[in-house]
């Protein structure tokens, strides 16, 4: 098949080079030039596992292309992706859809016998039914359909969710869409993956729904955790005892400093604003967003708790800024409001990300960047720990102390055994374990 991908950021780039993978010719459009360029020299825009190397692949196989030529491109296309960003909409939180909505108009100048229209990107319930509008006003005389299509992709495993996904959600108006969109995903039958039909205002509401839920899972054992401080419980133990629950599941019952990243924020959000709008407000998701909110800048209160309630004049080594491994995204990560929070408490932060420091740059202001964990450590007088890179599971803690100058960690991940580092001599804080030890 034929396929045109409008948008090459993460989920364009993603889905482009998965289906080309398939064996589709996949064109991804975008209208950044120096993003194009970049591209068709093998630079990524996003730091994906594998992701280069799919993209290279896949290029030298003629299977993907990349152009700023979108007319061209949904003119030879069967189905034509929409990818492009919707963030929240500054000042109401509702989400921004001019990207979506302008793809709209620009797809509708070249369409060119039947054709699918897919809003791949993140959408509020009744989005599709303007994309149909707009460019049916555009081009009455155009034969295409509008399919609700959304991505369920975890970033640093987006290829391998693409590749055997839990499930593929369609919705669909018109059934000729239905017959494209199988041949599509036709590979995916091999790996017996379930399709949901259904209508296009359910699959979009369907995406919104899964991150709130999600979203409410992770929110949820966080406070949890804060009960287990109290009482003195372990979290850890708690989360594995109801996980055990077919009917809960362990995943995302992992405490820590709360959820961030380019889809829990903004989609919570969303789905929020468009409930008020319907009078139908979900109170459930509105405290899971306020609630989440509080917790990023309250980790900082556990920094502050080791030097008896201030930190002013203190160096802390800051591990981890993405907002979760295998991924230079920054969007609304934890380390954020951590980091703003040491620096309004007059603490001064080293900080070191595998990948994320160029974009860490871009949103934080006055920190001193490290190439390595143990530069970072040295001199420090306390090492918090916001992200869980595989690098810092292993960390030779006898080093670490050395280069310390007061041997305090606070692991906002509960990476390592309190037990453990107590034995090391380590005044160790965590999240819902019990550690939490004054210098």
């Amino acid at each position: 098949m034929h396929i045109a991908m409008v948008g090459s950021g993460y989920v364009g780039l993603v889905s482009g080079a998965c289906l080309a993978d398939f064996g589709h010719n996949v064109v991804c459009v975008d209208s950044d030039q120096k993003k194009v360029e970049s591209l068709k020299a093998g630079k990524m825009p996003i730091y994906e596992p594998g992701l280069a190397e799919l993209v290279a692949n896949n290029v030298r196989h003629n299977r993907l292309s990349f152009t700023t030529d979108l007319v061209g491109s949904v003119g030879k296309a069967d189905a034509v992706f929409i990818a492009v960003g919707t963030p929240s909409r500054r000042g109401d939180g509702h989400a921004d859809l001019t990207y979506v909505y302008q793809a709209a108009r620009d797809i509708a100048a070249g369409l060119d016998g039947f054709t699918v229209v897919v809003t791949k990107s993140t959408v509020p319930v009744g989005t599709g039914d303007e994309v149909e509008r707009v460019i049916r006003e555009a081009r009455p005389d155009a034969d295409f359909a509008v399919v609700s299509n959304p991505e369920f992709l975890r970033e640093g495993a987006a290829i391998d969710d693409f590749k055997r996904p839990d499930r593929i959600v369609i919705g669909i108006e018109d059934p000729r869409a239905e017959t494209v969109m199988r041949e599509v995903y036709r590979p995916l039958y091999l790996n017996r993956a379930p399709f949901v039909f259904t209508s296009r205002r359910t699959s979009e509401l369907t995406k919104y729904a899964a991150n709130a839920f999600l979203a409410t899972k992770i929110t949820f054992i966080n406070e949890v955790a804060d009960l287990c401080e109290k009482v003195g419980a372990n979290v850890q133990d708690v989360a594995r005892g109801i996980g055990l629950d077919n009917r809960i599941g362990g995943k995302f019952l992992h405490a820590g400093p709360g959820y961030g990243g380019s889809c829990f924020p903004k989609d919570t959000q969303a789905l929020i604003k468009t409930a008020q709008d319907y009078d139908a407000p979900i109170r459930i998701v509105e405290t899971v967003s306020a609630v989440n909110d509080q917790r990023k800048r309250a980790m900082a209160r556990k920094v502050f708790a080791a030097f008896g309630g201030s930190a002013r004049g203190k160096t802390i080594a800051l591990l981890g800024l993405t907002f979760k491994p295998n991924t230079d995204d920054m969007r609304d990560s934890p380390a954020i409001a951590v980091v703003t929070a040491l620096q309004d408490g007059g603490a001064k932060v080293h900080a070191y990300d595998p990948e994320g420091m160029e974009q860490a740059k871009l949103v934080l202001d006055g920190l001193t960047y490290f190439n390595d964990p143990y530069s970072c450590c040295a001199g420090a007088d306390a090492l918090v720990i916001v992200t869980e890179w595989d690098e810092f599971r292993a960390l030779d803690l006898t080093r670490v102390k050395s280069l310390l100058t007061s041997p305090v960690m606070i692991d906002l991940r509960n990476i390592y055994d309190p037990a453990e580092m107590a034995r090391r001599g380590f005044a160790y804080s965590d999240v819902g374990r019990g550690g939490k030890l004054a210098v």
